[in-house]
């Protein structure tokens, strides 16, 4: 099942690298306009505008992507994960599946972390 939007939680990851993936993956994108301590950028899809936000250090050195669209080529955040991982050369992690509070804090610390050796299930302890 397609999820409503994506987010991936990319490390070390360079901003330009990211906007130049964004592009080949999404369509062409505006520019990074800072909103706080957060970036927002819009790609022009062939199905139409799709919203991006960059939240550098979201979490330590791992930078947050947030794709505000079911309109993209994945149909969830492991697929987008691994198809940045591929083009960017780092690891990245997602959450296993959509989540939400009512699933309690054990849930909330499960992770999948993305390498070019692949998928792997990991505790990540973010809060």
């Amino acid at each position: 099942m397609r999820q409503p939007d994506i987010e991936i939680y990319v490390k070390d990851a360079d901003q330009a690298a990211v906007s130049t993936w964004l592009a080949q993956a999404l369509g062409p994108c505006s520019a990074w306009r800072a909103q706080g301590e957060t970036f927002k950028c819009e790609a022009d899809s062939p199905h139409g505008i799709i919203p991006v936000t960059w939240l550098p250090k979201a979490v330590g050195k791992w930078h947050s992507l947030f794709i505000d669209s079911d309109a993209t080529p994945w149909d969830d955040d492991i697929a987008c994960a691994q198809a940045a991982c591929a083009a960017l050369g780092v690891e990245v992690r997602c959450a296993p599946g959509s989540w939400s509070e009512d699933q309690g804090e054990e849930d909330a610390d499960r992770w999948l972390k993305v390498t070019a050796e692949g998928v792997q299930e990991i505790t990540w302890r973010t809060g």
